[in-house]
């Protein structure tokens, strides 16, 4: 992952993101608000309440208030590499019971009942990926929860659209089987995988669909949900 990079993008992440996924006509708060409420009945499924949140990879911060909202998370630490990003996000959403810290200045303590990440581990290099999962599996609490969100490289219209995103383009994809390996060879019980944002804003309609189709491959996302021993 290069910090510099995304320090460079953290002022126009919105305009830059909205090159590649303004063809699905919504914007990023549509995904970002998406993911969370789906996380959210994930959850309550598992019986999980309360919770303190890392927000791993946060950027500039977009999930922070629907970890509140949808979540009802007491609180929020996210981490990135990009500091600029953080001084945005801290700007935003320090107010929300929030914090924001450089991952190299946070030094995981085992204290979060659940650590999100979405469209990360992309970015990451495959031979520093499991040691990611290490940073995530030493913050989280026994029993705790981890959702990672990640681009569907199965579907065409996810590869269309990073293509179309500056800081996507160069970005190694992440296969859901190679998703459920890192986390299983990292120490987590897999719990689910699910796919979700199948249908455009203009087939709208037929979301009604989409939590009996989760389990097949077709939507633009994916999580697969794992949990702490």
């Amino acid at each position: 992952m290069n910090f510099q990079e995304f320090d460079r993008y953290a002022h126009e992440y919105d305009e830059a993101l909205k090159k590649g996924i303004r063809v699905s006509g919504h914007d990023r708060v549509f995904f970002a608000r998406g993911r969370i409420a789906w996380l959210s009945n994930g959850l309550r499924k598992q019986g999980t309440a309360n919770l303190s949140v890392m927000d791993f990879g946060c950027g500039t911060g977009l999930s922070t208030p629907y970890f509140i909202n949808l979540l009802n998370a007491t609180s929020v630490m996210g981490v990135d590499i990009s500091k600029k990003s953080l001084e945005v996000a801290r700007t935003k959403y320090t107010a929300l019971n929030a914090q924001f810290h450089l991952m190299d200045e946070y030094q995981p303590a085992g204290k979060f009942d659940l650590a999100f990440c979405n469209g990360v581990f992309h970015h990451i290099s495959p031979d520093k990926r499991a040691e990611a999962i290490s940073y995530i599996y030493r913050a989280l609490c026994q029993k705790g929860v981890f959702a990672l969100w990640e681009n569907n490289p199965w579907n065409p219209g996810t590869r269309y659209i990073m293509g179309k995103i500056p800081f996507d383009k160069d970005a190694s994809p992440v296969s859901p089987p190679e998703a459920r390996r890192l986390l299983q060879a990292g120490g987590f019980e897999i719990l689910s995988t699910t796919f979700l944002f199948i249908f455009p804003q203009i087939l709208s309609w037929f979301r009604v669909f989409e939590p009996f189709l989760a389990r097949l491959p077709f939507g633009a996302q994916y999580q697969v949900l794992g949990r702490k021993p």
